[in-house]
């Protein structure tokens, strides 16, 4: 190394290991017809974990609503339950949120158990923490387990490879073989037909790596949030561009849960925000309800992901 190469390398920043972000989340209901009940669940509170430090969260709903409550559901996420009783052809909700991310400290992949060990440790329930997490090896409504994704899901499980170096392969598989593609399905696409049709977007793909674990035995959990955009070099960043992702955590034991996010091919990075995570979709759609009236209905969705200076 010549000297000017060692003084470059002492004027770079460290990486950062924490960044605070502002968020919001507007979502726009509008109706063909009047709406005269609507009874609300939604899941827009970044939950505390050893990824992030939630801060706060506000909701604005207009019109404004007959009640407002906040709970944790089973899977210990944050759920605001609202009502709406007034007749209205529109209804909007927006969640303001401060989180701060925090650099995740990860295991070394060759040093995680081998995977064929991890079924059998998460039956031994003189292990809390193992134990606890059995309920993700199972097959659910949007990530049941197939032959066919088993099938698929072998060739990065050799005997004896560490668990951890196994779903990492099969995530680089997927983001290799799998083509983004937002037209090709929709929030109720069965996941056979996501691997039958090899595209898909970011909700798909967590759920084929989901149920490709799960099919193995392994535990997997499907996690909801947010990606910090970046504009192109040179562009402006573009006001509720960034959006509202997904990825999946697979369970090491000695480790606990690693979240691996396929449409990227990677870690969880500063610019991954957790809403929760359940064992699909359908635990932790960040809003739905029932209406009484309505008829046909659009919804529009835009997400700010900015960061806090200073």
């Amino acid at each position: 190394m010549n000297p000017s190469q060692s003084q470059s390398q002492s004027q770079q920043s460290p990486p950062d290991q924490s960044v605070t972000y502002r968020i919001r989340h507007t979502t726009t209901y509008g109706y063909e017809e009047l709406v005269a009940i609507a009874h609300n669940e939604a899941r827009l509170i970044p939950r505390d974990s050893t990824l992030q430090t939630a801060h706060s969260t506000r909701f604005v709903v207009e019109p404004a609503p007959s009640f407002m409550q906040r709970d944790v559901d089973y899977f210990g996420n944050w759920v605001n339950s609202f009502a709406l009783e007034e007749p209205h052809r529109q209804f909007v909700l927006t969640a303001h949120s401060e989180v701060t991310v925090h650099r995740a400290e990860l295991p070394v992949p060759g040093e995680t158990p081998a995977w064929e060990r991890v079924p059998f440790a998460l039956r031994q329930r003189d292990d809390p923490e193992n134990f606890a997490a059995l309920e993700y090896a199972f097959g659910s409504p949007q990530a049941p387990v197939h032959a066919e994704l088993e099938a698929y899901a072998r060739p990065s499980f050799p005997q004896g490879r560490p668990v951890l170096e196994g779903a990492l392969d099969l995530m680089h598989r997927i983001h290799n073989e799998f083509t983004f593609d937002p037209k090709a399905t929709s929030v109720t696409t069965p996941v056979l037909k996501v691997f039958e049709k090899r595209r898909g977007v970011c909700q798909d793909f967590a759920h084929l790596q989901v149920a490709c674990l799960r099919a193995l035995g392994l535990s997997a959990r499907y996690v909801s949030g947010y990606l910090q955009t970046r504009p192109p070099p040179g562009k402006e960043r573009l006001i509720g561009a960034d959006a509202s992702h997904a990825w999946l955590a697979v369970y090491c034991p000695g480790h606990g849960f690693v979240d691996l996010d396929p449409t990227n091919d990677c870690f969880l990075g500063l610019d991954h925000v957790t809403l929760g995570w359940g064992r699909d979709f359908g635990d932790v759609s960040p809003l739905k309800g029932v209406v009484l009236g309505g008829g046909k209905h659009s919804v529009a969705v835009a997400v700010d992901v900015m960061r806090r200076d200073g």
